[in-house]
């Protein structure tokens, strides 16, 4: 038992986060994951405001969140195509539900107080696939924008 503790603080021990299901949850923990990376800056602010998504969304405590953003990091690697990503959601999620989502992935584009092309881009690819009309999303993207202070690039 003593050298089994030990092996964990050595290293010896395989510490893998196993692939999470590809159910809605997960999904959008992926693309909120996705749109805080596409600008090539995974910045802490992003991880905080996706573990508050998470919290609030799903009710959990801020250890069940991290752990859950952790297993969205990896199905976030595992499926390049964000379309895919977005028919989780489309198939699995009301309407309402939808605009929620469309509305978290703003919160997350604006934690880190610049909004990209780059993410702009990857928002609307998302809510086509979601059935969001041009113009409810934009005013989704207006009220998560004035959430927070922004300087657009």
């Amino acid at each position: 038992m003593f050298e089994h503790i030990l092996s964990r603080f050595r290293g010896d021990a395989d510490f893998t986060t196993p692939m999470p299901e590809k159910d809605a949850q997960h999904a959008l923990g992926a693309l909120l994951v996705r749109a805080a990376k596409v600008d090539k800056a995974y910045l802490f602010e992003e991880v905080e405001q996706i573990d508050a998504v998470l919290m609030h969304m799903y009710k959990l405590n801020p250890v069940e969140a991290a752990k859950m953003r952790a297993s969205c990091e990896k199905l976030e690697e595992d499926m390049p195509e964000t379309e895919a990503l977005a028919g989780i959601l489309e198939k699995a999620i009301s309407e309402a539900d939808r605009l929620a989502a469309v509305a978290a992935l703003w919160s997350v584009v604006f934690a880190d107080g610049v909004e990209q092309q780059e993410e702009d881009d990857l928002l609307h690819a998302v809510e086509a696939v979601l059935g969001i009309s041009p113009k409810v999303s934009k005013q989704l993207h207006d009220v998560e924008m004035a959430k927070r202070p922004l300087k657009r690039t």
